[in-house]
């Protein structure tokens, strides 16, 4: 585990969570906004110490015992049972609260990077529950939607949250997103939690799971057909518009360009469209040009978090 490596820097990318019909169990990376973090080794320090974080308006804290990065990079060690003493940079380079699953990529972050500067000790998959202590600090909540996308790249589907038994899911190479964020609009995710029902029915759960099986299906097969027919929420969606003042407006306007599926990023404000290659995922972005959006748009991202130094 002796590595010469003095400090790592890495960049862990934003993820859509959910999409539609997959809620708290599938995922998908993109590239553009993410996180940087930066580790390196302080000999006479004896626990990490995060020394500066950029971006975040002051909202995030210095203290490690709380910070998601830091948590699940101290998570790696405890795995690992080693101690030591580092210190901790974090870079953001996302929005909070956007539904792109800002929490999950520092986390991914952090215990990316850690494992890099210790010399590559753990896989990607064995460093799964790091992030997810992480995560799991930040949002209050376990589930890998993002955190897996995010460490692992491509289309996750999370079997078991508690076991994160997570499959990775081949993206079709033509399959793109454009994302589209409002700054105007917070959403908090305890408040968007509270739009979804505790409790369905027989028929809504059997019908979501039809939709489910037949996504990751279409998956598989490069269907795009399928995939539009699949890409249906009946659970979380229909409270969390309610969220959103423009859905309907935006959602029509995303389907005329040339969307094949359209619904909520995570708990949102994020929106996501689904295309059929490169050309129709700007021709969607070129759509609201006229609105104070933020828009993303990429093929999945197959590579998730990586080192950049």
């Amino acid at each position: 585990m002796h590595t010469d490596l003095q400090e790592v820097k890495v960049f862990a990318p934003a993820t859509v969570a959910n999409l539609g019909c997959g809620y708290d169990v599938l995922g998908l990376a993109i590239y553009g906004p993410g996180d940087e973090v930066v580790i390196r080794k302080a000999p006479l320090l004896d626990q990490i110490v995060v020394t500066e974080i950029t971006g975040d308006e002051g909202k995030l804290p210095l203290d490690a015992s709380k910070n998601t990065a830091s948590i699940a990079a101290q998570a790696v060690l405890d795995q690992l049972g080693i101690s030591g003493g580092f210190q901790m940079e974090i870079h953001k380079q996302m929005p909070f609260g956007s539904g792109l699953g800002s929490s999950a990529a520092s986390a991914v972050g952090g215990a990316f990077a850690m494992n890099e500067l210790l010399g590559s000790p753990l896989s990607r998959h064995d460093l799964l529950h790091a992030a997810m202590k992480g995560e799991e600090a930040a949002s209050k909540a376990w589930h890998a939607d993002n955190v897996a996308p995010g460490l692992l790249g491509g289309i996750c589907l999370v079997r078991d949250n508690p076991t994160l038994d997570v499959i990775s899911i081949p993206a079709p190479a033509d399959l793109w997103a454009t994302v589209l964020y409002d700054p105007r609009i917070e959403i908090l995710t305890a408040e968007a939690r509270l739009k979804v029902p505790t409790e369905v029915s027989t028929h809504t759960a059997t019908t979501q799971a039809g939709h489910l099986a037949a996504l990751v299906s279409a998956f598989y097969t490069e269907d795009f057909d399928l995939m539009k027919r699949s890409i249906v929420d009946h659970i979380a969606e229909p409270g969390r518009r309610e969220l959103i003042p423009s859905f309907d407006e935006f959602q029509s306007r995303a389907l005329e360009a040339g969307a094949f599926s359209f619904g909520i990023s995570g708990s949102g404000p994020s929106l996501f469209a689904l295309a059929h290659g490169e050309l129709a995922a700007h021709n969607i972005a070129s759509a609201f040009q006229d609105e104070p959006l933020d828009a993303y748009v990429s093929k999945v991202n197959t590579q998730g978090v990586v080192r950049l130094a």
